[in-house]
């Protein structure tokens, strides 16, 4: 049987936290994690100050089967995550050899001098295994359950290629998404209601969006682990919305995830 796991992300730095930058990162690692079974729980943002990445990594590494972190491991001054995480785990850091010869052996194909600044990023919390990365080079690390990568999301899509092999396999949780144009969620909130205290093992969540007067409307999103509960509750949630006098649209499994159409929570 299929174990219950789940994981936390923590994004670190000022600059999310300032509105100066727009994570996306949460996005990218809950959608890579859905289909090993491990749901996203609890998201944080912490500034670029070590006590509290400390306190943030080890209350998150504590209570999650896995933890991710985000940012804070580049060549400035502010780039103190490796630090924290050593001192989250009461390791010390150094100079790693495999590191530091994936970094020299990068900055002179490129033709960069690999400056003291840049030789920073080879330093890794004892003990650590190395996460790579294909995009930049300098790589990502594991400490026990936490994950540290790059704050730059197209180098966290690169780290992730590493971490499947490392995750165990929890319950797989599906979902379905029925949408109605045109309705509003007090159209419909008695009818969910009943719905869900009469599916308490589901989860059943109503997302409006709103784009124009002319384009909005509901998206109604049945997610959980039980294949037949999750095609009767979406057959039901079809009833509902037909109930309204509107024609309900179910969403193929890429729609739902965003290739076209309102996004249930987003749009």
């Amino acid at each position: 049987m299929a174990k219950s796991l789940n994981a936390s992300i923590c994004l670190i730095g000022d600059e999310l936290l300032s509105g100066r930058t727009q994570d996306t990162n949460v996005k990218t690692i809950a959608r890579y994690l859905a289909p090993f079974g491990v749901p996203v729980c609890e998201v944080r943002i912490v500034p670029d100050i070590q006590d509290e990445i400390v306190a943030a990594v080890n209350a998150l590494r504590a209570t999650y089967a896995y933890v991710f972190t985000t940012g804070g491991i580049g060549p400035t001054h502010d780039d103190i995550t490796a630090d924290a995480i050593a001192a989250a785990f009461g390791v010390g850091i150094g100079e790693h050899s495999e590191a530091l010869k994936i970094l020299s052996e990068r900055y002179a194909a490129v033709d960069t001098e690999f400056t003291p600044a840049r030789r920073r990023m080879a330093r890794i919390p004892d003990g650590a295994s190395l996460i790579a990365n294909p995009v930049s080079g300098a790589p990502g690390f594991q400490t026990g359950n936490v994950f540290t990568l790059a704050g730059v999301p197209k180098i966290v899509e690169g780290m992730l290629g590493d971490i499947g092999h490392r995750l165990e396999t929890g319950t797989i949780v599906e979902s379905i998404t029925v949408r109605g144009a045109g309705l509003r969620e007090g159209d419909l909130a008695e009818a969910l209601g009943a719905l869900a205290q009469q599916y308490q093992a589901l989860s059943i969540g109503s997302y409006p969006w709103f784009r124009t007067i002319q384009d909005h409307g509901v998206a109604l999103v049945v997610r959980g682990s039980d294949s037949e509960s999750l095609s009767k509750v979406a057959t039901a949630l079809e009833a509902i919305i037909l109930d309204q006098g509107v024609e309900p649209e179910r969403l193929s499994d890429d729609e739902q995830l965003g290739s076209s159409g309102p996004r249930p929570g987003v749009d």
